[in-house]
């Protein structure tokens, strides 16, 4: 038997939540409440950790927010409490998996809780927003959405099978052992694109070899995102940062990017990092109707690289900027870090000859990146594409010595 948190409105949305508890009960699991409601009480059900808690949890008081009337500070509030009533509690061993039920507004206040747990940690949201841009619901946690279909607004005979189906989900989550892991081995994290794939596929073969066990990320914001998170937590012990494109996104306003903090936790938490500039040169939109007017000037290259992905060639402004920002990233490295860069393209579209070949704009990235660049951090270059067998023999074989470095220290 295991216990799930549930948490939601329950002054709200308690006829719901009290149909999906007796669902989760039905089972043979034990619920543990927690109200995020504002304005009143939960008449359905018995409450563990009611809505004063959990304000309280996030600095606030209850009466304050009702107070105020202010719908969407109450939320960020709730929200912000809900995550730490949640960390805390798992941390206590208090739940094993969590569950919720809302709106665009109450899957807000559920999935910041969520979003608090680390990965493996069981989350299932019913939510209304679950087919649209989920993205800051989801975050870099495995948050599972189940699409409402209805609006969360009683119990009929839509809403009735998808919480059926959702307490099910949640309960065979929890039921579920994870399968064995073996040996565990160091755990290096690398980051691909279809243009890189090439090069970290090789990269992982041989780290593969040596006795480590590789864990690739998409870079499309989400997968860099969920890469830094996982350094964060301490799960990493050295990174093939192959693939930094997500940076050319948040530059040029691209689809992919991953904020303003990727290249960060790495360096912050010490660990040995190869960087490369894989494909910086290309930014991200949705089909072609997407991109910004602003690109559509005529001096632009773009690539229809799916109907869904229209690829941007950055410019040597874009490049020098990127090359900047790579050495405040590094400069600020706790541990070995160093650049390796590919003279003879950063992707696929970059190689000798292809559409997006731009040395001049290549050179841009290397020369601000070099110019801004602390001494004592290691800048090589290999005159090969990044893709060819050469260059990933050459960043596997760096990445080792820099792990080989910090097991040094």
């Amino acid at each position: 038997m295991a216990t799930i948190m549930m948490v939601g409105a329950f002054d709200t949305k308690g006829v719901e939540y009290a149909f999906l508890r007796e669902q989760i009960l039905a089972r043979g699991h034990e619920v543990m409440a927690v109200n995020t409601g504002v304005m009143g009480e939960c008449e359905a059900f018995a409450v563990d950790v009611d809505a004063s808690e959990v304000a309280t949890a996030a600095g606030a008081s209850l009466e304050s927010l009702r107070a105020a009337g202010d719908r969407g500070a109450a939320m960020k509030a709730m929200g912000e409490g809900a995550a730490k009533v949640a960390e805390q509690g798992y941390a206590e061993g208090r739940f094993d998996g969590i569950v919720g039920m809302g709106g665009s507004g109450g899957s807000s206040v559920v999935t910041a809780a969520m979003r608090a747990l680390s990965v493996g940690v069981p989350k299932v949201c019913v939510s209304t927003v679950a087919a649209g841009d989920t993205g800051a619901y989801v975050g870099s946690k495995d948050v599972v959405l189940i699409p409402s279909i209805v609006d969360v607004a009683g119990v009929n005979r839509i809403s009735r099978v998808i919480f059926t189906r959702a307490a099910g989900a949640i309960c065979g989550m929890v039921e579920a052992e994870p399968a064995p892991a073996g040996d565990d081995k160091p755990i290096v994290v690398a980051s691909m694109f279809g243009n890189t794939t090439e090069c970290v596929n090789a990269c992982s073969e041989t780290l593969s070899a040596n006795g480590y066990e590789v864990l690739v990320f998409h870079a499309t914001g989400t997968g860099g995102r969920t890469m830094e998170s996982l350094i964060d937590e301490g799960l990493v012990d050295a990174v093939l940062d192959i693939t930094t494109t997500e940076w050319a996104d948040e530059v040029c306003g691209g689809v992919f990017s991953a904020g303003p903090e990727r290249l960060s936790a790495a360096g912050r938490a010490g660990l040995p990092q190869l960087v490369v500039p894989g494909c910086v040169d290309m930014a991200n939109f949705g089909g072609m109707d997407t991109v910004p007017q602003k690109y559509k000037d005529g001096t632009r290259l773009f690539y229809e690289w799916n109907p869904e992905v229209t690829l941007m060639r950055t410019n040597a402004e874009e490049n020098a900027q990127m090359g900047r920002i790579f050495a405040e990233k590094l400069n600020a490295a706790q541990g070995p870090v160093a650049v390796l860069i590919p003279l003879r393209g950063v992707s696929i579209l970059d190689g000798d000859g292809e559409l997006f070949c731009d040395r001049e704009a290549d050179r841009a990235f290397g020369d601000a990146l070099k110019t801004n660049l602390d001494e004592g951090i290691l800048v090589r270059e290999v005159d090969h594409n990044i893709n060819d067998p050469e260059f990933a023999a050459a960043a596997t074989a760096l990445l080792l010595e820099l792990i080989a470095e910090k097991a040094g220290e």
